[in-house]
């Protein structure tokens, strides 16, 4: 080392782990699986939104994040393939769940919509901040990737909020349920 220069050291994925701890692979696979998955419910919960609020002053800002979120499908679609990782076998059950929140929450109006894609989005927030702080240089490609969604996820939670999330009926009710049923979606993701 030169005298006078720092050493910094690179930061890997994985490093650190201790035994019994998953492979680095299957870190970054379980990674990929879930964020697959939650791509994939996030645009049916927007198609479900759709299906009822089609024709509705809501149907705009709902229909710009559904094109993000079908951007971040196709996405994560080439990621699963160029890396080989298997998809979650919970997906059939991902595809169903996601439309029927969607048009549940809007069933129950614009403003509770807006409600469910608020807490979708704040679970997504935490998740992928968690996701990017695991991952080392050797995957700063998944990482930006990650980081640039988890942006437009927070965009989504902002103009849910701006179009009246937090004035839907219920809305500690909804928020609630709905963000615990995202979190043991995303723990079941990861592993089955």
């Amino acid at each position: 080392m030169t005298p006078g220069k720092k050493h910094t050291k690179i930061k890997i994925t994985g490093e650190g782990r201790m035994p019994g701890d998953p492979t680095r692979k299957e870190m970054i696979d379980s990674m990929i699986r879930v964020d697959h998955a939650g791509e994939h419910g996030a645009v049916r919960i927007y198609e479900g939104q759709l299906a009822i609020l089609a024709g509705t002053d809501s149907e705009g800002p709902i229909r710009e994040m559904a094109e993000q979120e079908q951007h971040h499908l196709k996405t994560f679609d080439k990621i699963i393939a160029e890396r080989h990782v298997r998809p979650t076998v919970l997906s059939p059950l991902w595809n169903v769940a996601g439309f029927m929140l969607g048009a549940g929450s809007a069933l129950l109006g614009p403003k509770a919509a807006m409600a469910c894609t608020q807490a979708v989005e704040e679970v997504i927030d935490e998740h992928y901040a968690d996701q990017a702080k695991k991952l080392g240089e050797d995957e700063a490609e998944l990482r930006e990737t990650i980081e640039e969604f988890r942006a437009d996820e927070l965009a989504h939670r902002n103009k849910a909020i701006e179009e009246g999330a937090q004035d839907a009926p219920g809305y500690e009710l909804i928020t609630g349920t709905i963000k615990a049923s995202s979190r043991i979606a995303i723990w079941l993701s990861t592993r089955i």
